[in-house]
């Protein structure tokens, strides 16, 4: 089938989840030091900037596991900017322990102390933005009355997943819905206040974002969990036996770098089902996010050609079965619906003829990632001289190790094969690292992408996340003096060579 021309402007590109973004506070905010990190973008003449999901984490801390696709993270709301709007004062948070080592968030430092901070912000609140909450409760309302409700039930029941509130509230019984409300009315009001917060810290922030000529890249997980607001509201739509626990969930199948698979746990949907109302719930949650961002990464691209089935009762994933879904119907509903909307195809491990032919005619562009592109020889599509335009380059991922981890960890066959294909001389490692980020910029990739990291030159000490692990991962944190004017400079000069921006 015929390459067909993208949407992607020719540019740099950078990856910096917010949570990354330097704070006093803990974790990165919407505040002050995001409008910072936007001019140092703006001066280093980059054009994009590709965040991690902006949902609120649950267990593990990971974006890709949120409470709602809807929702955003309420550690991200701005102290200093609810202080300046006389919801706070600075005594409220100033000396609040949020965790000492300022390169790594201590999430349960931020659960135990982020909240008590935010109740006082909403109590401040009241008869300050009532009109302004009733205005936003009546624009969110698809979704803020379910999620702050879901929020609500699960404090009152100490965290516990929906699968384990009481029967009538688990099958959201309209009467003991109602009744939990009018008695903890207080406790789901402050959910939407958050949210609230939330919305109009991050549109502040976009629009802000885009007058610097800056386009917000998100990033949006197939799934959904299990523990969600989105989950618990649309149970319909999900392959779950009678008592709303899954019959399967899902996973990737065993290769060369797992004998048992990945087993992620999350429901899978009922495609069949989604198809009668023409997948209503897609739409709306694509509508949400195309709000928030400017592109939109489709997480596990694969999974919506045919998605990997395994039983719910099994302890690995070795058992499960590759299942056809509905692509073709999901992207009619899709192009028709955001007719001028930009998708990026997350395309990474084995991708089959099928995925291909249905990027190509949806013209998705996908992603090469440079630290897949030695093998045995020097054949691999993840190298340069094989890229489509309409392709994005990597010269890491939240998933990966860092340029410079991956570079310090090469054997030396593989060092010898990378030193051969970007012409490299010597063993100083930052000077290579260099190279091979100019390299990048010169391919014919639309969007040459780099962590922060990577242009920090950061080893695996500041990786974001080991993909089966727990624990250690979402926590890396920049600091303030790394976004320096020379970098930048730096970076700019570079890009020009090659006509990025």
């Amino acid at each position: 089938m015929k390459e067909k021309k993208g949407k992607l402007n020719r540019a740099n590109g950078v990856i910096m989840p917010i949570f990354s973004i330097p704070s006093a506070y803990g974790i990165g905010t919407l505040g002050k030091e995001a409008y910072e990190v936007v001019d140092f973008l703006s001066e280093a003449n980059i054009h994009y900037w590709q965040i991690l999901p902006l949902g609120p984490t649950s267990y593990g801390d990971s974006p890709y596991q949120s409470f709602s696709s809807f929702a955003g993270n309420p550690y991200f709301i701005d102290l200093d900017l609810l202080e300046e709007d006389g919801l706070l004062a600075k005594q409220d948070y100033a000396n609040v322990d949020f965790g000492e080592n300022k390169n790594y968030i201590d999430y349960a430092k931020m659960y135990n102390n982020r909240f008590g901070v935010l109740e006082k912000a909403y109590k401040n609140a009241k008869g300050k933005l009532d009109k302004e909450l009733k205005d936003f409760r009546k624009k969110e309302a698809y979704w803020i009355e379910d999620y702050a409700l879901y929020m609500a039930i699960k404090k009152e029941y100490l965290d516990v997943s929906w699968l384990e509130f009481p029967e009538d509230l688990r099958n959201r019984k309209k009467t003991a819905l109602n009744k939990f409300y009018k008695e903890n009315k207080d406790k789901v009001d402050f959910y939407v206040f958050i949210q609230y917060e939330f919305f109009k810290q991050w549109e502040n922030l976009k629009a802000y974002t885009n007058r610097h000529k800056i386009e917000i890249i998100g990033d949006l997980p197939i799934y959904l969990a299990l523990d969600s607001s989105d989950a618990w509201a649309n149970s319909d739509i999900l392959q779950l036996d009678q008592k709303k626990s899954p019959l399967a969930v899902g996973g990737c199948p065993p290769d060369g770098f797992s004998d048992d698979g990945q087993l992620w746990g999350n429901p899978l949907y009922d495609w069949d089902t989604m198809e009668k109302d023409n997948f209503s719930f897609w739409e709306k949650r694509l509508e949400m996010n195309l709000r928030l961002v400017d592109l939109l990464r489709l997480d596990h691209f694969r999974g919506f050609e045919a998605y990997y089935q395994i039983p719910a009762t099994d302890d690995t994933a070795k058992y499960g079965k590759w299942v056809k879904a509905k692509p073709y119907q999901f992207f009619k509903m899709v192009k028709e619906k955001f007719p001028t909307s930009k998708f990026i195809a997350e395309d990474l491990g084995f991708i089959t003829d099928q995925v291909k032919e249905l990027m190509d005619f949806l013209a998705y562009p996908g992603m090469n990632v440079i630290q897949f592109a030695f093998g045995e020889d020097f054949t691999s599509s993840y190298l340069p001289h094989n890229y489509k335009r309409n392709s994005i380059v990597y010269s890491s991922t939240h998933d990966s190790d860092t340029l410079m981890g991956w570079l310090k960890s090469l054997d030396e066959d593989k060092m010898e094969m990378v030193k051969a294909y970007f012409d490299l001389e010597g063993d100083d490692l930052e000077e290579n690292l260099w190279k091979i980020i100019k390299r990048l910029m010169a391919s014919v990739a639309a969007i040459s992408m780099f962590e922060i990291q990577d242009f920090l030159a950061l080893d695996n000490q500041a990786r974001v996340n080991s993909p089966g692990t727990l624990g250690e991962n979402w926590k890396w944190r920049a600091n303030k003096e790394d976004f320096k004017i020379e970098l930048a400079q730096k970076i700019k000069d570079m890009s020009r060579l090659y006509e990025r921006g």
